[in-house]
């Protein structure tokens, strides 16, 4: 597959769901295809899927076994497909987020996640993963001005300490892969930061 596949990732107000679609405008004014899309989501069953991960209770098992259902479809209709026609896709959330949430924050096994992440992945991995870290006080006084939590959001200071420090095990497991990006700099810095990391991954891909 001759297209790109980015992720943005990190804990709810981090700040990446901000710069997608300036990300996305940047690169088409390159001449680039872009499609972007989100986790849990990016297709009917799976934006399905997503209300009910964000607002039913369930236990920690079910939890994972939704995110990766919607994933595998996911894959399957939207981001599969674009790759294949040489589109570059901005994805908010992939895989790293359910080693971070699930895994890290919700003490799920890890074994559990990489056997799913085996068989619904079949290999495919992001070219490039863009890690938006924050301090989750910073993230938590973002949250509050911006919307009504969900049932992630709505989790204590604790939790969102676990889901970073997944993240960054992930980055330390994947470190040609991640780029950290520091979010607690003005927007402006954060897209340097982000049109730096770009710009390398297409100089490795050509």
């Amino acid at each position: 597959m001759n297209g790109r596949f980015i992720t943005f990732e990190g804990i709810d107000g981090a700040g990446k769901s901000t710069h997608i679609e300036p990300l996305a405008a940047r690169l088409r004014a390159r001449g680039r295809r872009v499609v972007c899309t989100r986790e849990p989501g990016g297709t009917p069953l799976a934006e399905n899927l997503r209300e009910l991960l964000l607002h039913e209770q369930m236990d920690g098992v079910v939890e994972t076994l939704l995110v990766f259902a919607a994933r595998r479809d996911h894959l399957d209709r939207v981001i599969v497909p674009a790759l294949a026609r040489g589109d570059t896709v901005l994805c908010d959330r992939f895989t790293d987020a359910t080693f971070a949430y699930q895994g890290a924050g919700r003490g799920q096994d890890e074994r559990m996640l990489l056997d799913l992440e085996g068989w619904v992945h079949a290999g495919l991995q992001p070219d490039l993963t863009l890690w938006f870290d924050v301090d989750p006080a910073i993230a938590a006084a973002r949250r509050a001005k911006a919307r009504v939590s969900d049932r992630f959001e709505s989790e204590d200071a604790a939790f969102f300490e676990r889901v970073r420090d997944g993240y960054a095990a992930r980055m330390l497991a994947a470190p040609a892969r991640f780029c950290r990006i520091d979010s607690a700099l003005e927007k402006s810095a954060v897209e340097r930061q982000i049109d730096d990391a770009v710009a390398a991954l297409e100089g490795r891909r050509r």
